[in-house]
């Protein structure tokens, strides 16, 4: 586990705001370097890791996202920066938060806004939207309009912290611990046998366009789709109907967007070698990369793997490394059995 934590605190702590990925994709170089697996990246900056299999007349596709959300410069005012935010954030968290903005060179800065004794009477008890709030890295404006540029990325700036029962708690984890999952898989694939041609693809800007997984997918053609993200596990306050939770196993999603013989499949491997996992019913399109494999090309059977979280979305997000553990063993076992019989059936998702 504690290999497993390193890399985790790597990928945590690092900047890759959505369409700026490289910081991320450079760690993941370099742990591919290092169980000599090859890998290069296409014209739209996914980073993408391959193996070959035994017979290599069929392949699977791998997909963990590695980007993040984050914010970008729009403004100057006076000494301090208007921002907007780049993927989906909750307003109530950014008042306060650490950042660093990527000018000219990284600025450490803080998010701020006007003390409530000087806001008007109807905002003092009232959620500060974005356009109250700015980022503060202590430059005269003068010298801020030397060193940032409108435009420039800002990414939150926050440490991996271990809590007890082998979680973590940190920025990014969505999806960063699913990058660690995938770089894990390859690792054990070194040890196991498979048929298939194995592609891991680390995409990018998961979070605003879907570009990475869609153009991955269409380029590569697998016979069958894995995405690996996070979902949200169960919490204070949820309703009682959302069942999943932390420290209990992987979640394997059914749905429209799921390709039932893969689900089946893989539902029978975590049987088989017992391995904790839970089930998650999603209606719809499932929000997540899983959605753009589905539909690249002439269909791709596709299914959809998520680690558990709490906090989704925030610089405190909480994962379990048992669950990292359990992804990694479930997925590569999977790989290891896949075969064509997984993809047939009459009811086939696309």
């Amino acid at each position: 586990m504690d290999e497993l934590k390193g890399l985790l605190k790597k990928l945590s702590e690092t900047e890759g705001v959505s369409a700026s990925e490289k910081n991320p994709k450079d760690i993941v170089k370099e742990e591919l370097k290092k169980l000599a697996i090859s890998f290069k990246e296409d014209r739209v900056g996914n980073l993408i890791a391959f193996k070959r299999g035994r017979k290599s007349n069929r392949k699977v596709m791998l997909a963990s996202h590695i980007d993040e959300i984050g914010l970008i410069v729009t403004s100057f005012d006076e000494n301090v920066l208007r921002f907007s935010t780049i993927g989906g954030f909750d307003e109530r968290i950014l008042l306060g938060l650490e950042v660093i903005v990527h000018g000219k060179g990284p600025l450490k800065g803080i998010i701020g806004s006007i003390p409530p004794h000087f806001l008007p009477k109807e905002k003092q008890k009232k959620v500060l939207s974005i356009e109250d709030l700015f980022i503060d890295v202590g430059l005269s404006g003068k010298e801020l309009k030397k060193n940032v540029e409108v435009g420039n990325f800002v990414s939150l700036k926050k440490n991996l912290e271990e809590l007890l029962n082998e979680r973590h708690s940190g920025k990014s984890l969505d999806n960063r611990a699913s990058v660690t999952a995938l770089i894990s898989i390859f690792e054990e694939l070194n040890r196991v046998n498979h048929n298939w041609d194995v592609y891991g693809v680390f995409t990018v800007q998961e979070e605003i366009t879907g570009l990475g997984a869609l153009s991955s997918s269409y380029n590569i053609f697998p016979d069958a789709g894995i995405a690996i993200d996070v979902g949200f596990g169960k919490q204070s306050g949820f309703p009682s109907e959302h069942h999943v939770e932390l420290d209990k196993g992987p979640t394997i999603t059914i749905g429209p967007n799921i390709h039932p013989g893969l689900q089946n499949g893989i539902v029978k491997i975590a049987k088989d070698y017992e391995i904790p996992y839970q089930i998650e019913a999603e209606p719809g399109p499932t929000g997540t990369d899983a959605s753009d494999i589905q539909i690249s090309r002439s269909g791709i059977p596709t299914i959809l793997v998520s680690i558990p979280i709490l906090y989704m979305h925030t610089p405190c997000e909480v994962v379990s490394l048992k669950d990292i553990g359990r992804t990694t063993r479930l997925i590569s076992l999977f790989i290891s059995h896949l075969n064509v019989d997984m993809l047939k059936g009459d009811k086939y998702a696309t």
